[in-house]
């Protein structure tokens, strides 16, 4: 495992038509219980969070594999690193019954997605522990 440093950071916002409480459920679906706050600017609510260490990733890392979707997830990942970052989304309504699916930034789930950055001074041994290369 080739990485030292990771820091989890979740965004997503809480429409008025939402309970918080499910959107925070569906973000600890997919990470387990990290620590979240809202954030309220312009009018809008935002659920955010932050989380340090391999631990924020663990639930998510065992999802991949129980749903079997490794390489899409891989190539998903792959396609989001900008620097020292990953960047991604998950379809909240989806992560609410507990599964993975991966998303658009914008237009895809009526709802907004749940944005995932994942900080690493090194991404791609990241991306190798969460969901390496079946092939």
């Amino acid at each position: 495992m080739g990485f030292e440093r990771l820091i989890l950071r979740v965004s997503v916002d809480v429409n008025p038509t939402e309970d918080p409480g499910k959107v925070q459920v569906a973000v600890e679906k997919m990470f387990g219980e990290i620590s979240l706050r809202i954030v309220t600017e312009e009018g809008r609510s935002r659920l955010t969070g932050e989380f340090e260490g391999r631990e924020a990733l663990l639930r998510f890392h065992d999802l991949l594999r129980r749903e079997q979707i490794l390489d899409a997830a891989r190539g998903v990942l792959l396609k989001g690193i900008q620097g020292n970052t990953i960047c991604f989304y998950l379809n909240k309504q989806v992560a609410y019954v507990g599964h993975v699916s991966f998303s658009q930034s914008v237009g895809e789930s009526p709802l907004g997605p749940i944005r995932v950055e994942i900080e690493s001074d090194d991404p791609r041994a990241v991306i190798d522990w969460l969901a390496p290369k079946t092939v």
